[in-house]
């Protein structure tokens, strides 16, 4: 019954905004697939293209991946941003997800967002190939025989994660949008996407188990497998950092340095058209949500103290009861016991922008006063006049 009901608003949810937003393959994020069922969710998601429909109904177990892949890029994109202006939020009851504005405004955000969510599926899929989830895949067995690095001399064996598999649908799945329109913004898209891909390729480690009389490594035995996903995290971070701006060339056929003194980018490097905004006040033109409201650092420096995150308005503090887990101990066996403590604590949140504070002036009509009728304070603190004389 419980099943029924989740399909049923699902399904009401998707008519009653279909209209309303643009989607994309990122709203998977957002869905129990399990819950939802993947032919309910391959007939219905608007926003899907053909090649992506078509895979969603022949690889189901694959789709269960995705959409856990999704979810895994959104929050790590959450964690990576957390203290900054532009903090990866995601919206609630949007198909878009990060907003409609960042499908459209080609900034280092965007390719930050597109790289982290192909880079989620790939290790979704891969990690699930592993553990024999999928039908199609399991451990890459293509690696066979001796091998010599700088550590000495290994067997290949155990259960190399098959990344190759991971990448490969992951290309056909998440690219298919971008490789039917094929213009500017499809082509640094598929750039950012791929970065993505080779980010988990990149992130790669050995992990080797030894074989011999009494714990002896005479036989070592080693297999590939993939970092932890915060790793690939903090590797695209640094990407993002170091974005290149990027045009069209004149045959708008591929993208080149917009700068002629900066290197042309990698595949691994991430690219962008356009500026980013400063996230400082919400403005629905350009996908920012402001900063009113958000906590900050009062005594940090960085782009979570106060003075930056809240772009000089400054902030507003309150206090706040904190209950943490103190005085712990561990006991026999085999519990660690903790007490709850709980201190006083100041939350420092950032101000709201002022504006249209409107000002009475008393002066007599006919004095050759002025009237000062409204001001706005901007975002960053500058006083913006509208004044009038006094008839």
């Amino acid at each position: 019954m419980a099943h029924k009901i989740r399909i049923l608003y699902f399904l009401f949810f998707l008519i009653f905004y279909s209209d309303q937003v643009k989607s994309t393959w990122w709203f998977l994020s957002q869905l129990s697939v399990h819950a939802v069922g993947t032919r309910v969710m391959c007939d219905n998601i608007p926003g899907l293209v053909g090649k992506q429909r078509q895979l969603c109904r022949t690889k189901p177990d694959v789709m269960v991946s995705i959409g856990q892949g999704a979810k895994e890029g959104v929050k790590e994109c959450q964690f990576q941003f957390k203290n900054n202006r532009w903090n990866c939020s995601n919206l609630d009851k949007d198909f878009s997800v990060f907003g409609k504005t960042m499908l459209k405004t080609a900034s280092r955000e965007a390719a930050f967002v597109y790289a982290i969510s192909s880079a989620g599926v790939v290790h979704a899929i891969t990690r699930s190939c592993s553990k024999g989830e999928l039908f199609d895949c399991a451990c890459d067995l293509s690696r066979k025989g001796k091998h010599n690095n700088k550590h000495g001399e290994f067997d290949w064996g155990g259960c190399s994660d098959n990344i190759k598999f991971g990448s490969d649908f992951s290309r056909h799945f998440v690219d298919a949008r971008e490789r039917k329109i094929r213009d500017a913004r499809a082509l640094m898209n598929l750039h950012n996407n791929r970065a993505g891909r080779r980010a988990v390729q990149k992130n790669m480690k050995l992990e080797c188990k030894c074989h011999g009389v009494s714990g002896s490594c005479t036989i070592k035995t080693c297999w590939l497998a993939m970092e932890e996903f915060r790793k690939v995290g903090d590797y695209l971070r640094v990407k993002y950092n170091g974005a290149t701006e990027v045009m069209m060339n004149q045959e708008g056929r591929e993208l080149m340095v917009a700068n002629k003194n900066h290197k042309r980018p990698t595949r691994l490097d991430l690219v962008y058209f356009e500026a980013s905004p400063d996230y400082c006040v919400a403005d629905e033109s350009t996908g920012s949500l402001g900063t009113a409201g958000r906590v900050c650092n009062k005594t940090s420096m960085g782009t979570g103290g106060c003075d930056i995150m809240c772009c000089g308005r400054g902030y507003d503090t309150t206090r706040a009861k904190r209950t943490t887990k103190c005085e712990c101990k561990f006991h026999w066996c085999c519990k660690v016991i903790c007490h709850d403590c709980t201190d006083i604590v100041d939350v420092h949140t950032c101000k709201s922008p002022r504006t249209d504070l409107k000002i009475t002036h008393r002066n007599t009509p006919g004095d050759g006063a002025v009237h000062l009728v409204s001001r706005d304070v901007d975002s960053l603190g500058n006083l913006n006049r509208e004044e009038r004389p006094v008839t």
